[in-house]
Formats: C-alpha cells, structure tokens, sequence
C-alpha cells in the first residue's frame, strides 16, 4: 500500500510549515490528487490518520480535491484538459496525443492551522 508513503509525505510537509509558523496544531490538509495518479483516495485518508499520530497534524483533517487530466496537443500547440482517462485525444481537433501534462501529481495545496 503506497498510500501510506503518500501519506508520511504529506504529514510531513505539513509538520514542517507548521514548524516554520509556529503553529502547534493543524486543523486541516489540502491536497490535490491528479485523476492519473494512481492514489486511493479512500486508502490514503485511512493512512494519513496513522502517520499523524504524535505530530502537530494529529487530527486534522485530510481533504482530497481531484486534478485534472491534461494533454499536449502538438497540432495546436497547446495544453488541453481532458473531459475524462479513456480518450487521449485533443478535445479541439481530436489529434492523439500521449503528451501527458497534468493528472499524475499529488500537492499539498493549503495547510489549516488552529489559532
């Protein structure tokens, strides 16, 4: 289960900003999980609770919002979102593509601290 690496990852980006802020307790983590990233999102709140345990983000809340899938489109020359994960093809002209831009990444996009 990867998601518990995932997990250890992100309690500790957030127990290194709130160190840096000198917050004693986080509330909430925001991360961003791209549709390609092959995360569970069900699994990787399961874990994040485990890694927090004794550390500032014990507690918190673990909130999943899902990323976008994106292509490079050579014949436009440009980044296209995708509608969903079974069609590579640019929405505008419909030229494959296996450029992939965005969908396989995982951020911590915010951090909320209690006062």
């Amino acid at each position: 289960m990867h998601e518990l690496g995932l997990a250890r990852g992100i309690v500790d980006v957030a127990q290194a900003a709130a160190e840096e802020a000198a917050v004693a307790k986080v509330a909430a983590v925001h991360v961003q999980v791209g549709r390609l990233a092959g995360v569970e999102a069900g699994a990787l709140l399961f874990c994040f609770d485990i890694a927090a345990e004794g550390t500032r983000v014990a507690g918190a809340r673990l909130v999943i919002t899902e990323g976008p899938v994106a292509i490079w489109c050579g014949a436009c020359n440009a980044e296209r979102a995708l509608a969903g994960v079974n069609r590579f093809r640019c929405p505008v002209c419909e030229t494959p593509s296996g450029d992939i831009r965005r969908g396989k990444e995982l951020d911590v996009t915010s951090i909320e601290v209690e006062q």
